[in-house]
């Protein structure tokens, strides 16, 4: 069973940083596609970031409201993915949720995801 634990969130103001880490255990997922997803309260859970396999490329794929402000990347030897956060604003506070894909194609759709995490609470502060 593949188990997904995030961590890295907290309250931060607006403009700061934060950086979210999200590890796998029970398997290997390096041939795994990895997203990001967040849910701000009373909206719908929405795509964030995903990252390829090194083998399919390794590229990386984002929403247009995070787009030059995040990134995302993996560690393979660490079986984790990060979510570097920069210029955060006030509507990037969510609860985010890191996910795996078994499959090798991008998608940005959660229903595409197999694996979640429980999430991690970001809050930025303006």
């Amino acid at each position: 069973q593949v188990q997904l634990v995030e961590s890295g969130g907290g309250l931060v103001q607006a403009g700061g940083s934060l950086r979210l880490s999200c590890a796998a255990s029970g398997r290997t997922l390096s041939t795994y596609v990895m997203g990001w997803f967040r849910q701000a309260p009373g909206k719908e859970r929405e795509f964030v970031a995903a990252i390829k396999a090194i083998n399919w490329s390794g590229g990386t794929y984002y929403a247009d409201s995070v787009q030059g402000r995040f990134v995302i990347s993996r560690d393979n030897a660490k079986n984790t993915v990060y979510l570097q956060m920069n210029s955060l604003k006030a509507e990037d506070t969510a609860v985010y949720y890191c996910a795996a894909r078994r499959y090798s194609d991008i998608t940005y759709s959660e229903r595409g995801y197999d694996y979640w995490g429980q999430g991690t609470q970001v809050t930025v502060s303006s």
